[in-house]
């Protein structure tokens, strides 16, 4: 039985946090490669790969330096760092490839040749193992894995028509490696699995343990999720999590819930009314389905269009909730209903039902567009809005900015500050 490596990839961006995991990650299994992954070496240059070699002297360094030009140059220079594999892409010209590989022998270091980018990967596999490579690496990036990609399937054709070794990197985590390791993976490229994870020594391990025992642990985090599964996402992340995900974007304006705690996820229903006019929203009610969101735009309108008997018709309907960017009265009715409103303005005056407006249209909410069946999500931060299209995407960004989150918190706990842990002033935009 051949041995399968683990190899941990540290891709961070600052060298205090990479040494720290590197530590822990070593403890989880002794056997494991150090990867200075390519975010980190921008950041750190060729002084990380060298103070990973001085800590770690017995481990496998290796340094993801993505070479695409300059080949015997940017090996020379990982390699005098104490590299002791570096990472080319496989797209790269021949002769780059040929020079990365020339240097590599002077310096007693190996190739890894990266297939990401390349279109046809079997065929670019076999021409890249005749030129001389040690190893392959089957790598679905962190922007493809958000939208659902995998690089399991991509990998079994690649292991069967080459010899060397093949490593396989892309959001594998301790239920993924066992279907990379029987695709025929020989290295077992993981990132945020561990460097994301509260105990990182625990994270570790169970990763090597489910590699060795060919037996899959599972996970709460560290996965991604498809578009059956988006509701389950979205209501593990909070709406500021969401709103990081979409670079600010996404957040209504002055839309507040009626009391703190819900945590409401679902599809739009869209309506259009006027000020007073609740028959739009009524009706809509009966329209929607189980689950979804109804979302009103009043256009400005300061006189109530929603109150208690209304909620107990959506609540009875079994919605998900209520988003208004208007006026709701017989607020202390609905407080005690634990039913999920968000709405602009409070009175005790109702409208009467006119019957304008539009049900199913593209409308304006807390400044934000939505179209029926976008993604709402609310809490006690306030709503956001995820446009239908991009929503598995989102629901995969916010997730990964959680598990960021959670482990900036554990080095906090740990004794840092925010700070420190994030060194603030070193990555503070510089201006004039």
């Amino acid at each position: 039985m051949k041995e399968i490596i683990l190899q941990v990839a540290l891709d961070l961006i600052n060298d205090h946090r990479a040494l720290s995991i590197a530590e822990d990650s070593v403890k989880g299994d002794k056997d494991c490669w150090l990867e200075a992954g390519t975010p980190l070496i921008k950041s750190e240059g060729m002084e990380i790969v060298r103070k990973l070699k001085e800590k770690f002297s017995d481990r496998t360094i290796v340094a993801d330096m993505k070479v695409m030009d300059t080949g015997a140059l940017e090996v020379e220079m990982a390699a005098k760092a104490g590299a002791d594999i570096v990472c080319v892409l496989a797209a790269s010209d021949n002769r780059t490839i040929d020079d990365a590989l020339k240097s590599a022998r002077k310096y007693g270091t190996k190739i890894m040749a990266d297939l990401i980018g390349v279109k046809d990967k079997s065929i670019r596999a076999e021409e890249i193992e005749k030129l001389g490579v040690d190893f392959l690496c089957v790598h679905i990036g962190i922007d493809q894995q958000m939208i659902g990609k995998n690089p399991v399937d991509i990998l079994k054709s690649i292991v069967k028509k080459t010899k060397i070794p093949v490593a396989v990197a892309g959001g594998i985590n301790s239920e993924t490696a066992v279907d990379a390791v029987k695709a025929g993976a020989s290295i077992i490229i993981v990132g945020g699995a561990i460097t994301k994870a509260k105990d990182v020594i625990m994270a570790t391990k169970q990763i090597k343990k489910a590699i060795t025992e060919e037996k899959s642990v599972m996970t709460t985090f560290f996965k991604k999720y498809d578009k059956s599964e988006l509701k389950k996402a979205f209501s593990m992340v909070s709406t500021p999590n969401i709103s990081d995900a979409m670079h600010k974007q996404g957040a209504m304006q002055n839309i507040r819930p009626i009391k703190l705690g819900f945590h409401m996820v679902g599809r739009a229903y869209t309506i259009r009314t006027i000020d007073g006019d609740w028959a739009k929203p009524i009706e809509a009610i009966d329209k929607a389905d189980e689950g979804w969101i109804i979302v009103v735009d009043v256009n400005g309108g300061k006189t109530a269009i929603w109150g208690e008997l209304a909620t107990w018709s959506a609540k009875m309907k079994g919605l998900a909730g209520v988003v208004i960017d208007g006026a709701i009265r017989d607020l202390d009715d609905i407080i005690q209903m634990d039913f999920p409103i968000f709405y602009r303005y409070i009175t005790p005056s109702a409208g009467e039902p006119k019957g304008l407006g539009e049900i199913g249209a593209e409308i304006n909410c807390g400044g934000q567009n939505v179209r029926n069946g976008d993604w709402i999500i609310g809490d006690d931060s306030g709503v956001v809005v995820v446009p239908q299209e991009i929503a598995q995407e989102i629901a995969n960004r916010a997730l990964d900015v959680k598990e960021h989150e959670n482990r900036i918190r554990e080095e906090i706990k740990e004794g840092g500050s925010l700070g420190n842990v994030l060194k603030l002033k070193k990555w503070e935009k510089k201006i004039g």
